[in-house]
């Protein structure tokens, strides 16, 4: 069975994807001093390209990796991940929260205070580690007591691993404190401040630090640098991970798949939907979300079903537009920036579920109720006129042709017919119609 041509070429375009996803080479060069530049959420997609970059590091024997840290935080998990991958590494790791303006706040303090060596850039600021609950709208007190005393005692046992300022890493977390990269350094919770790359390496050159495999001597001057990219798969999750575009992901599934229903055979939007749905997902296993929210999206979507076929004159849809809205506010279930969706993807939706239903999909649905004009469907309910007699057999000219035709009673010539049924070539009529 031969695909639709829309059908084959979405598959390329996802087998060309997948390829990529999976076969793109994370790095080309191997060097002395390796170099990640992290600046976003701290995610899934992130903790695994941290992880794998020291891997990749440890097999061309760096001397050290670099991570170049900008984040506002991000997942307990995540972090978890990434302090254990540092933990673990055989080579130094070096945590540099860099540009000036940058922050390793939340999730990011403590992957700062777990680095072997932790520095920062004039302009910059660390802390403000206290954990915030997901997943539910309200948190039991008691349960949530535990969650800050656990964090509370992981943070210490870090930063006395690392030698660094015990009660400012738990005030991190149970105050919520953050200090500028000056004040750092006096309470020892970071080791050197440099206003770059170069500066750091210099300062850092000589130092002895403990790694997995037991002391070694920082050895940097001279070697080269080598800046490794995120490959294309931790990309294009951290993309998906975006919870503006898992939102936007989540709605084009929900009106392809819809479109598809109102009008089977399209092909394309079914796909595109399904696929959009499946990404939507991915995503939404990371970014937790409300079952309030998803119910108003659908209700809404509902409402703009029914204003097509109901006369409500107009009041079905803004009810539609205002139940996307108020959805889309509360589908996130974390109170916090990083992981929110923006006022402007949610105006964009709303106006665009507007439009699509009361423009592309009530042509659909039109279309679907608007009588058969072709084949054998076409011609019951047409007219034409009697040229002969009609009564077992005669003819009628209809739609410009001759037709054999057969009446269950008399019809005299001239008199104008209306079709009944088609039985092959024969038409069936009855009087009726006017001139």
């Amino acid at each position: 069975m031969k695909l639709h041509v829309e059908t084959r070429y979405i598959l390329c375009v996802f087998l060309v994807l997948v390829t990529l996803f999976f076969l793109t080479p994370a790095y080309v060069h191997a060097g002395d001093i390796h170099i990640i530049k992290i600046q976003s959420p701290i995610q899934p997609p992130v903790a695994g390209f941290i992880s794998e970059s020291i891997t990749k590091a440890e097999q061309l024997k760096s001397d050290a990796l670099v991570i170049m840290l900008d984040t506002p935080g991000g997942l307990d998990t995540s972090m978890r991940d990434i302090v254990k991958a540092i933990m673990e590494s055989e080579i130094p790791v070096v945590v540099y929260v860099h540009p000036s303006g940058a922050r390793a706040a939340s999730a990011g303090s403590i992957i700062l205070l777990a680095s072997h060596i932790a520095a920062m850039t004039p302009g910059t600021n660390v802390g403000a580690a206290h954990p915030v609950s997901i997943g539910k709208d309200k948190v039991d007190k008691e349960m949530m007591d535990k969650v800050v005393k656990d964090a509370e005692a992981y943070v210490r046992s870090i930063a006395a691993k690392r030698e660094r300022n015990i009660e400012w890493a738990a005030k991190a977390v149970l105050e919520s404190a953050s200090i500028p990269a000056k004040d750092a350094l006096e309470k020892n919770v970071i080791d050197v401040i440099a206003d770059n790359v170069d500066e750091l390496l210099q300062k850092i050159d000589g130092k002895t630090v403990e790694t997995k495999k037991g002391k070694v001597l920082l050895k940097l001057k001279g070697k080269n640098k080598v800046e490794m990219d995120m490959p294309f798969k931790y990309k294009f999750l951290s993309y998906l991970s975006d919870p503006n575009v898992a939102y936007i992901l989540m709605m084009i599934g929900v009106y392809g798949i819809l479109f598809e229903i109102y009008s089977p055979g399209a092909i394309f939007p079914g796909v595109a939907g399904g696929i959009s749905i499946i990404l939507a997902l991915y995503a939404f296993q990371t970014i937790p979300i409300t079952f309030a929210g998803v119910f108003l999206i659908l209700l809404g979507i509902v409402f703009f079903i029914l204003e097509l076929k109901i006369i409500s004159h107009g009041v079905l849809g803004i009810a539609g537009i205002i139940s996307i809205i108020i959805g889309s506010v509360m589908l996130i279930d974390l109170p916090r920036s990083i992981f929110a969706i923006s006022w402007k993807s949610i105006v964009a939706v709303a106006i665009l579920s507007g439009i699509f239903f009361f423009g592309v999909l009530s042509y659909a649905i039109k279309a679907q109720l608007t009588k058969v004009k072709t084949g054998k469907e076409g011609l019951i309910g047409e007219t034409g006129t009697a040229v002969t007699d009609v009564f077992e057999d005669g003819k009628v000219f209809l739609h410009g042709e001759l037709w054999h035709a057969k009446s269950d009673e008399p019809i005299d010539k001239g008199e104008r017919v209306i079709v009944t049924g088609v039985d092959g070539l024969l038409l069936l009529i009855k009087k009726g119609g006017h001139l």
